[in-house]
């Protein structure tokens, strides 16, 4: 479990900037442009949401994002998600929103939180559902949803594999073969 919770894991970066392309290609998809990491919306520690819509996303505001990706079974989360599932989500989606609550009042913050097993926030799950509905009629294919979904839990599997894998020792000395 290890290599799904150690802050020092190689791969929970590129983890994070996979899941924030596809955040930002579906918004993109659905007609409205994004730019990621975008500059001058730094929060007072110096960092920066990871996406904002360049037109307004919901009633003249535009929309900023930031992504997160908690494992489930963190000693941190465990009760929460025993309880419900996306606990450890919506736990990080509050911590988020706090992180990000100093933005200016003419922008819409989306925390982006998803589980290491694969919930996310229930917000984050309204989100999705409002792109997919751009996207369907942009694109006019009701089943974007599902692929949008699909692309983003295929990513989270990947990934603990990949971060799964990254915690066995490199050293051929220490595999018994």
């Amino acid at each position: 479990m290890h290599g799904l919770v150690c802050k020092q894991a190689p791969s929970k970066t590129a983890r994070h900037q996979a899941i924030n392309d596809v955040t930002a290609r579906a918004v993109t998809s659905a007609g409205i442009p994004v730019t990621k990491e975008p500059v001058g919306l730094t929060r007072l520690d110096g960092k920066r949401p990871d996406g904002l819509t360049l037109i307004p996303w919901q009633g003249g505001k535009s929309l900023t994002w930031d992504v997160t990706v908690v494992s489930t079974l963190a000693d941190s989360y465990l009760h929460a998600s025993s309880h419900s599932a996306g606990g450890a989500a919506e736990i990080a989606s509050v911590r988020k929103e706090s992180k990000y609550s100093l933005l200016p009042s003419d922008y819409i913050f989306q925390p982006v939180a998803f589980e290491t097993l694969g919930s996310l926030n229930s917000s984050d799950y309204d989100f999705l559902c409002k792109v997919d509905q751009r996207l369907s009629a942009v694109s006019g294919d009701l089943g974007e949803t599902s692929f949008l979904f699909r692309r983003l839990s295929i990513l989270l599997q990947r990934f603990n594999s990949v971060l799964f894998n990254e915690s066995f020792s490199s050293n051929d000395e220490d595999l018994d073969l």
